[in-house]
């Protein structure tokens, strides 16, 4: 199992800190959600149905002509790989590591790059994987460049896989809206934006026929009756989504404020988490953690990613906690 953000019991142990005492910041997803409408009880009792209304009202939402909900993207990323033989692999690295890993384990053929090598790569390549805004730099690809990669791509029958968690603050920048295209897939979280990662519900936008060949490989009921529900109710919450669209955007630029007058100037970011490359990464994660803070680490390169708060008793903490640490280096 790779590691992730939101192993808030472990730290919990690991620096003998009660776990009511942390501040989270590890995850990407935003702290605070939406006013939540009461579950019926046959949402509980009975096996979810497929013919309700989450698949048309998520294609409202997004603006696609063919989805698949799933159980979260990251069931897609582990059953994509087993609908193709043996392929040549590109992954626009450091992203998410759990793409390379999927790709990795079915036995294809895996070579992780920067971006600046995809015009030299891309015609060796069965299948490129964008994250985007990518997870953990924040780095947002214009939609033409990637329709640009995906037309090479789909010309000889390979497929652009675009993760695209974290557009949801940002939906101007979706191809959400190509998804029918063949060869393209993008994938959708609903946890991220929605506050429900519990939920455990995405979507896998691409081409009927592949989406056919996605749900035989998930078999049936992959999504609670409950996630069902919620997600419904949300994806049509349009009030709900400017105010959180408008918050988080405010919230990662007062985050990114705050780091630079820290003296850790973010070096990415997006709607939902600034990241920060800095050589002391591991020094300022253990000193941030016996403070009750967690943020998530990376060690190539070294560097920090910051989540948002959810309250200003959570700015103050970790604008203290910062600017204690500033005093000590200096």
């Amino acid at each position: 199992m790779l590691e992730h953000g939101g192993r808030l019991r472990a730290a919990a142990r690991d620096f003998d800190i009660p776990l009511t005492d942390w501040l989270d910041l590890s995850t990407g997803i935003a702290p605070y959600g939406f006013n939540l409408p009461v579950v019926p009880a046959d949402a509980w009792m009975r096996l979810p149905e497929t013919e309700d209304e989450l698949a048309a009202t998520a294609r409202d939402y997004y603006g696609a002509e063919s989805l698949l909900p799933v159980s979260g993207s990251q069931a897609a990323i582990q059953v994509l790989p087993r609908l193709r033989r043996h392929s040549q692999v590109g992954i626009v690295s450091p992203c998410y590591g759990e793409h390379a890993e999927a790709w990795r384990r079915e036995g294809h053929r895996i070579s992780e790059f920067s971006e600046g090598a995809i015009p030299r790569t891309l015609d060796q390549l069965d299948v490129l994987v964008v994250v985007n805004p990518n997870n953990p730099t924040g780095r947002l690809l214009p939609p033409e460049q990637l329709l640009d990669w995906h037309a090479r791509l789909a010309a000889r029958g390979g497929w652009l896989v675009v993760d695209e968690a974290f557009m949801d603050p940002t939906p101007e920048h979706s191809l959400a809206s190509y998804g029918h295209l063949p060869g393209l897939i993008v994938l959708r979280s609903f946890g991220k934006f929605f506050s429900m990662a519990g939920a455990r519900l995405g979507f896998v936008l691409a081409e009927a026929e592949l989406l056919r060949a996605l749900g035989d490989a998930l078999g049936p009921w992959p999504i609670a009756g409950p996630s069902r529900f919620i997600g419904t109710a949300l994806l049509v919450d349009h009030q709900g989504q400017r105010r959180q669209r408008e918050r988080l955007l405010a919230d990662s630029e007062r985050l990114a404020q705050l780091l630079t007058i820290s003296g850790l100037p973010p070096t990415g970011g997006c709607g939902l988490f600034q990241w920060v490359v800095t050589e002391e990464a591991d020094l300022l994660y253990e000193f941030l953690a016996c403070q009750g803070i967690l943020v998530r680490r990376f060690h190539y390169p070294p560097s920090l990613r910051f989540g948002l708060p959810s309250d200003e008793v959570g700015w103050s903490r970790l604008g203290c906690t910062l600017a204690c640490y500033q005093e000590i280096r200096a």
